[in-house]
């Protein structure tokens, strides 16, 4: 049998920040007052990134939550500037304590992993005794909680990791499934957003429990077959994919930028030039392994005005189309009919790329879209980006593929 950890660092951004200040000289413990960490903290879109205790407990203040939301919430909230060349020296202190336990770690994003322990047993013993002295450890050398979820697959784990916060240990052994996961929300299953949570409460589907009794037919032809099967799995408890071993630093994100050679102020233009965007920044996620569970877009005006928006998304998208849908959607959201001179894309929050063996996703659609990515991405690597384009880009004065970004993320973003 696998015994399988995940560790996940417990408001890892607030924490990491709190902990730079402190060691700077400041006199104030942030984790111990209403602060957050969020993008672009000058702009009322920037978002909730991270939130210490007092923020979540006394103001409801949650990740993903709009600054501007947070901020009626609590006027005299502390907001703190992200800084992930500092979180990757964190994760990376966390890690070779971790490796001190097993070799067979999986780094899923910046502060949270995979751990495969099962040939440790012989070396360290008891894996839930092994899980509380690596906590220990972690609160102990460098400053910081973790929480740590115990089972025999990385979903269990996972899942146990987020019953309840911070600084513990759980387990979710499969005997455990009915008592503790089962009487939970459906969004609260691993992979279940709130736009699969609502298809699900319309055919009277309301816990993980009640998704695990009901028909797989049922299931399947609410979601999708592919989409349908993970969830009646995960809902079981059913998860039998590998921890994947990773030497590679998990990159900040992936950026893409360009300065337009006229000033656009028509939609339908903005609209080429964001899938000319979107070609080159999919392309590079792909690449990468990953998908982005945040999405960014900047615009910069005529008169020099730059306008920036951002995204946390409920389902990691890792697709050309998706990552086009997306940063439409955001333009609309913020463009007021100003000419515009310079359009960027940026994806953050990037995480290992869970589509290799089921799809995650809501729609057929998307599955369709991932192939044609793949041959796309093969035959441009072969003869050139100029290879292949789409049609949507046959008529109009745009390369294939649009950017001068490079691939380490120097193109400034928020949350930078």
């Amino acid at each position: 049998m696998r015994s399988i950890m995940h560790i996940d660092a417990n408001s890892a951004y607030l924490s990491w920040t709190a902990l730079d200040m402190l060691v700077q000289g400041h006199h104030i413990d942030y984790r111990r007052v209403p602060a957050v960490v969020a993008g672009d903290p000058a702009s009322r879109h920037g978002i909730i990134l991270a939130a210490s205790i007092p923020a979540k407990k006394r103001y409801g203040i949650r990740t993903a939550m709009t600054l501007f939301e947070a901020r009626k919430r609590c006027p005299d909230l502390v907001v703190l500037k992200p800084d992930y060349d500092l979180y990757v020296r964190y994760s990376r202190a966390m890690h070779d304590i971790l490796y001190d336990f097993s070799p067979a770690i999986e780094r899923y994003s910046v502060d949270e992993c995979y751990m495969d322990y099962s040939a440790s047993r012989r070396l360290f013993g008891d894996p839930v005794q092994a899980a509380h002295v690596l906590k220990n450890r972690i609160h102990k050398e460098l400053g910081f909680t973790v929480n740590v979820g115990v089972s025999v697959n990385k979903l269990l784990a996972k899942m146990a990791s987020e019953l309840e916060k911070p600084n513990k240990v759980h387990t979710l052994y499969p005997s455990e499934v009915e008592e503790k996961m089962w009487p939970l929300d459906v969004q609260e299953l691993f992979y279940c957003g709130r736009a699969t949570a609502k298809k699900l409460r319309r055919i009277g589907v309301n816990t993980i429990g009640e998704i695990a009794r009901s028909d797989l037919a049922t299931i399947q032809a609410v979601l999708m077959p592919a989409h349908g099967r993970l969830i009646h799995n995960y809902a079981n408890g059913i998860d039998d994919s590998p921890v994947l071993m990773q030497d590679a630093e998990i990159q900040k994100g992936v950026g893409n930028a360009t300065t337009l050679p006229r000033d656009v102020n028509n939609k339908r233009e903005v609209h080429d030039v964001l899938l000319a965007l979107s070609e080159r920044v999919g392309a590079r996620l792909r690449k990468l392994g990953r998908s982005a569970r945040l999405i960014g877009l900047t615009v910069r005006s005529s008169d020099l005005t730059w306008y920036q928006h951002q995204s946390m998304l409920d389902t990691p998208i890792t697709t050309t189309q998706q990552i086009y849908e997306e940063s439409k959607r955001l333009f609309s959201a913020m463009w007021k009919g100003e000419p515009v001179r310079q359009l960027g894309i940026r994806l953050s929050e990037l995480c290992a790329d869970m589509n290799q063996q089921l799809s995650i996703f809501e729609d057929a659609e998307v599955e369709k879209q991932r192939s044609i990515d793949k041959t796309v991405d093969s035959i441009r690597s072969i003869f050139g980006s100029e290879a292949i384009t789409r049609a949507t880009l046959l008529n109009v004065d745009l390369p294939s593929a649009l950017g001068d970004a490079d691939d380490d993320g120097g193109y400034l973003m928020m949350g930078r």
